[in-house]
């Protein structure tokens, strides 16, 4: 399948997991497995949240920001590729004065 980032309608979802701020999102969703295109503007926030019954890879394409992964915050800018396993819990946070841009895949396990 191709995916044409580019015709799917970003949404704005305030406050996404409980975050904070506006989280920008072009996503594509299958039924099953999602397709994301997001945009972090400068101190938003995606809250923690646990993947139940599901993985998350996140590529950061541009920008940089911190992942806390299980409770540890790690640094995080463009190229760099966050995995969160089935059963793991993060957040994503964009502390920059720039857009954190990334590309997120969430396949059900």
């Amino acid at each position: 399948m191709l995916y044409h980032i580019k015709d799917e309608t970003p949404e704005v979802l305030p406050r996404f997991k409980g975050g904070e701020g506006n989280f920008i999102a072009a996503i594509h969703f299958d039924g099953l497995n999602k397709l994301i295109h997001g945009t972090l503007p400068p101190q938003a926030t995606i809250g923690r949240h646990t993947h139940e019954g599901d993985s998350e890879i996140i590529y950061i394409l541009s920008g940089r920001g911190e992942v806390e992964d299980d409770g540890t915050l790690l640094p995080l800018r463009a190229g760099d590729c966050h995995y969160c396993p089935k059963g793991h819990t993060h957040s994503l946070i964009n502390n920059s004065d720039e857009d954190l841009v990334f590309f997120a895949v969430v396949p059900v396990q």
